[in-house]
């Protein structure tokens, strides 16, 4: 297997995730967001051949006849995609470039405008339809900030010295101090041990005979029982990490939960002229059916008047 660098598989993953935000979102994506619908709009005039005299009449054209010439409208599908990739890559690996979030957040402070431009000068308006929220986007967003938790914590753990740093310090260091670390990390080998045709071809290049070379690993001493087996600190080393890994993703949990919970997703204000319109709604809906009530009583009242009136001229007359 290829062994990382020197400076370890953090510093790989920051070059390639920097070369990702700057290179692919904040430059080469903002130049097609321009220059692609520039292009698509010089080839649709060149097709079209469009005279001085055919400009004279477009100019005369309403707003919506113009739009026709306007290229089509494909969906917002393409942006959210773009969106979820750049939250993915910012959240899943924010523990190795720390400043992805910068950059992320001036791409799109860049791009809102591009595309602003892009909907309203290069394409078709499109057809307005209602939506509750984002939909199915949503619980992209909501799953990859999940996964986002878990795999940082791996990274972590895994692909950086600061577990096994720890772990010296408080469990074998003489002094509680980082002195000795490096040696710590290092196991022995004897040379006569490599197999045929892998030992190296210049020996002496040392100018003596080398007997014990270090490498990095937590492996047991050639003079041991057990020679080159995993030693003790590598499973001691690889149970903090575990640990690390779930108390990582459970503190992150529940403080990621209390802050939603801290933060409504609708702002008091919102809230309480939400509640003032519901309770207004109630007592028109209540006076609409209390209107409904009155008008048969008002009738039935008007009647019984009626027949009392009647009644009461005929008795008068029959007394006469």
């Amino acid at each position: 297997m290829e062994e990382c660098a020197h400076a370890g598989c953090l510093m790989e993953l920051c070059i390639q995730l920097c070369i990702t935000m700057l290179g692919k979102q904040l430059i080469q994506n903002n130049l097609f967001e321009i220059g692609i619908p520039k292009l698509k709009k010089l080839l649709r005039k060149r097709k079209s051949e469009v005279t001085s005299l055919q400009e004279e009449e477009v100019k005369i054209l309403k707003r919506y006849e113009k739009d026709h010439f306007l290229g089509p409208f494909a969906g917002i599908n393409p942006e959210y995609m773009e969106m979820i990739i750049q939250f993915g890559m910012v959240t899943l690996f924010v523990a190795s470039f720390p400043l992805a979030p910068l950059f992320a957040l001036l791409n799109n402070i860049i791009e809102i405008r591009l595309d602003a431009k892009k909907f309203v000068m290069e394409l078709r308006r499109p057809i307005a339809a209602k939506a509750k929220d984002i939909g199915i986007w949503y619980n992209l967003l909501r799953g990859l900030s999940k996964v986002a938790v878990i795999v940082n914590a791996f990274v972590i753990a895994f692909t950086s010295d600061f577990i096994p740093r720890l772990v010296y310090q408080y469990a074998y260091s003489p002094d509680s101090t980082m002195h000795g670390f490096v040696n710590h990390t290092l196991s022995y080998f004897n040379v006569s041990d490599f197999q045929k045709g892998t030992a190296p071809l210049e020996p002496m290049h040392l100018h003596y005979k080398v007997q014990i070379c270090r490498y990095k690993d937590y492996r047991e001493p050639p003079w041991s029982s057990t020679p080159y087996d995993l030693s003790k600190e590598f499973w001691a080393i690889l149970a903090v990490r575990l640990a690390f890994v779930i108390v990582f993703q459970n503190v992150v949990m529940l403080m990621s939960d209390f802050v939603d919970w801290l933060i409504p997703d609708i702002p008091k204000d919102i809230s309480l002229q939400i509640h003032k319109e519901k309770i207004l709604m109630v007592e028109l809906f209540m006076k609409e059916e209390q209107g409904k009530r009155l008008k048969p009583a008002k009738g039935h009242l008007c009647r019984m008047v009626w027949s009392y009136t009647a009644a009461h001229i005929s008795l008068v007359k029959m007394s006469c």
